[in-house]
């Protein structure tokens, strides 16, 4: 089981989306406060539909609360924009901690200083970055394509 990191989620929709993911792909969520919005925001509900109730969520007051619940933190992989490494260089294992910050900033400094694997989704020049939706459904996807070949 992948486990998916939002570090203080903004877009209830987007929450939404990522968890519908989760249930469809058989990943964890695991939610970081703040959040810009309440967990039983209507749009949360809209974009997640009637999966919500399947989700496998854990919600933590901070990042701190979160780390302490990583067995390995080698396999803790930060998705930045600004990183050198490609997702798709990387050997994904299940079990695997992919994490995702605000749709706003992405991932502060403080959090990226805390884990050595940085990666990054490619992309054209002419974009910032990819909706945080998209950007978890690229990397979950290889993820979990690599985890299904090794079994």
């Amino acid at each position: 089981m992948l486990n998916i990191v939002l570090i203080e989620p903004e877009i209830p929709n987007n929450t939404g989306n990522i968890g519908r993911l989760c249930v469809g792909t058989e990943s964890k969520l695991h939610l970081v406060h703040p959040f810009g919005f309440v967990i039983n925001d209507k749009n949360l509900k809209r974009s997640g539909l009637d999966y919500w109730v399947h989700l496998d969520v854990t919600e933590y007051a901070n990042v701190e609360e979160w780390m302490k619940n990583i067995p390995d933190t080698s396999r803790v992989f930060l998705m930045s924009s600004h990183a050198e490494k490609s997702y798709l260089e990387t050997d994904f294992q299940d079990g695997d901690w992919l994490v995702f910050g605000k749709e706003s900033v992405g991932l502060s400094k403080e959090v990226l200083d805390r884990f050595k694997n940085h990666l990054t989704i490619p992309m054209s020049k002419l974009i910032r970055s990819f909706n945080i939706a998209n950007s978890v459904a690229f990397v979950v996807g290889e993820a979990k394509r690599q985890i299904i070949l090794k079994g």
